[in-house]
């Protein structure tokens, strides 16, 4: 007679190895914990309806600063200024000016300059180095800016006046392309040599249109030697809506320094 096959007796959950028991505990707390993550962080993805800051308008990369020989682009039309004077002193705007609260080293620039009271705001700005600004910023700006000279560095460093004022009026022309709405159009108040270093200030009053209606603003724009081929620049803008800070241009121009 055959002998009868014994089954092997069935394993309970207690009789599956320990280790297993902690290898299959381990991969479904993975599970778990990833699923968390995901549920947890989901509402972390950014709101694109969610307000956008405005900059400063940036200073363009490294091309060519136009002239007036130029040829504008496609989408661009030239900017035509009048004559700049040869000198012509800055005047002294009414009203009181603007307290000085302290002074802005602009190591970036090579320049020094008046930060001004409140309600003036002095903050940084990439591109520019530093800007104090009132109210929103929107063209057109009420800003006070230093960065280098916007464009290309002249192919030799300047030496005389006439070399600076000329740099000074294209950086005019820039301000003229960034800081106002089309077509505005400028006249010249001012036109001077830095009080200290090399350098010259321009001063200018634009006229343009905003909301449908004609304004000025007050502007001033000093380029000044920092021991480099390109010069720094300092700009300022006031359009007529806080025509009680224009005395402030006086302060920026009379107390620009190189360091």
């Amino acid at each position: 007679m055959a002998p009868v096959p014994v089954r092997p007796p069935r394993r309970g959950v207690g009789d599956i190895p320990i280790k297993v028991v902690y290898l299959a505990g381990a991969i479904v707390a993975t599970v778990l914990a990833v699923v968390l993550v995901f549920y947890v962080f989901s509402g972390d993805v950014p709101n694109q309806d969610a307000e956008q800051v405005v900059r400063v308008a940036p200073v363009p990369s490294v091309t060519a600063t136009p002239t007036p020989s130029a040829s504008p682009t496609p989408t661009e039309s030239p900017i035509v200024l009048p004559p700049v004077p040869e000198s012509k002193k800055f005047a002294t705007f009414p009203g009181k000016a603007s307290a000085v609260v302290n002074t802005i080293t602009d190591k970036n620039t090579g320049i020094t300059y008046p930060r001004l009271a409140k309600p003036w705001q002095a903050k940084s700005f990439s591109p520019f180095s530093v800007a104090q600004r009132i109210g929103e910023v929107a063209v057109p700006h009420t800003v006070v800016a230093s960065a280098m000279l916007p464009g290309e560095s002249p192919e030799e460093k300047p030496s005389s006046d006439a070399d600076y004022r000329e740099i000074a009026t294209q950086a005019v022309r820039w301000t003229m392309r960034t800081q106002y709405p089309k077509g505005a159009t400028l006249s010249w108040t001012a036109s001077q040599k830095i009080p200290v270093g090399k350098g010259w200030t321009l001063g200018y009053k634009v006229t343009y249109t905003h909301d449908g209606k004609e304004q000025d603003a007050q502007a001033m724009v000093t380029v000044l030697e920092v021991g480099k081929t390109k010069p720094a620049m300092l700009m300022a803008s006031i359009p007529e809506t806080n025509k009680a800070r224009w005395r402030d241009l006086n302060t920026l121009v009379e107390r620009v320094r190189p360091l």
